[in-house]
């Protein structure tokens, strides 16, 4: 049985992560889930927790010294794309300086450490992007989550990086939102929206990331993946078909335009995943959109 440490496991991608394992992969990993804070997922049994900063370099190389763990997946980091560029300082300590602990503590016990990244990376312009495409990012957020893939690359540790795009589903006592729950809960009570028409993005089931990233950890892939929904659409459609799916009337939608948003980071026009090798390799089969908004809606009733 392999030992697997998740880092961020309070946010929407660790929770999905460790209810994954628990429910499919219990017989073949050992399981500690870590985060800053006390424990927010209610299911107690199965596996163990540790508050875990991995911005402090002692704390992340005392816990794996002990753990001694076969595979870590960061899912960690700073993930607000506007706090990122006002905040530049502190998105670098949490996105950048922070993997490079995590880098280190991993060479130390040999751990093969799978990283989560980000579309943001790419400038947009040429849409969507496979693995082997070049990244130029346009915000400060999408450049230290670049930074960050490059300092993997450059060393000498088993890795794999997981490039993803707007994740959206159910989780416990999250801090933040995200787009679906967001525009859900808008049109629910019949807010006047304003979306743009000019963002073109793929969005991502939580659960089938999770399990992306674990079939990377349960095959020992190495190298560069692209893990997201199949759908390419703008953020508009995306909330329009959000409301079509719940029954939500769209009269209180208006569209913009990117530049008339004037958002504090700049965001790429259009990404989208080319997700061919992650089908091949992995047998990674997501969901599309309506379909996971089936499995979203089934864990709001529960």
């Amino acid at each position: 049985m392999k030992k697997i440490l998740i880092t961020g496991s309070n946010g929407l991608l660790g929770q999905k992560i460790v209810h994954n394992i628990l429910s499919k992969r219990k017989d073949s990993y050992e399981l500690l889930a870590t985060s800053k804070g006390r424990n927010r997922i209610s299911l107690r049994t199965g596996y163990k927790y540790a508050t875990l900063d991995i911005s402090n370099a002692k704390e992340v190389e005392g816990l794996f010294s002990k753990f001694q763990p076969d595979v870590v997946i960061n899912t960690a980091a700073m993930t607000n794309v506007d706090e990122c560029e006002e905040k530049k300082e502190l998105c670098r300590v949490l996105n950048v300086n922070s993997v490079l602990n995590l880098i280190r503590s991993s060479k130390m016990v040999n751990a093969h450490l799978i990283h989560l990244s980000t579309d943001f990376i790419f400038d947009g312009e040429n849409g969507p992007y496979s693995e082997y495409d070049t990244a130029n990012p346009l915000s400060f957020y999408g450049q230290s989550k670049y930074d960050a893939e490059k300092r993997i690359q450059e060393s000498d540790i088993s890795w794999s990086i997981v490039r993803t795009i707007i994740v959206y589903g159910v989780g416990e006592k999250l801090s933040r939102s995200n787009i679906v729950l967001w525009a859900k809960e808008a049109l629910e009570k019949e807010q006047l929206l304003r979306i743009v028409n000019d963002q073109f993005r793929s969005p991502t089931l939580a659960e089938d990331l999770a399990e992306g990233c674990l079939l990377i950890a349960d095959k020992q892939k190495k190298g560069i993946f692209h893990i997201s929904g199949k759908d390419l659409m703008s953020i508009l459609e995306l909330v329009k078909r959000v409301a079509k799916y719940f029954n939500l009337s769209t009269s209180g939608i208006s569209e913009t335009s990117s530049n008339a948003l004037s958002q504090t980071a700049k965001r790429p026009p259009k990404t989208g995943f080319i997700l061919d090798k992650a089908y091949n390799e992995l047998g990674y089969s997501p969901h599309a959109f309506e379909e996971g908004l089936r499995v979203l809606e089934a864990q709001l009733k529960a």
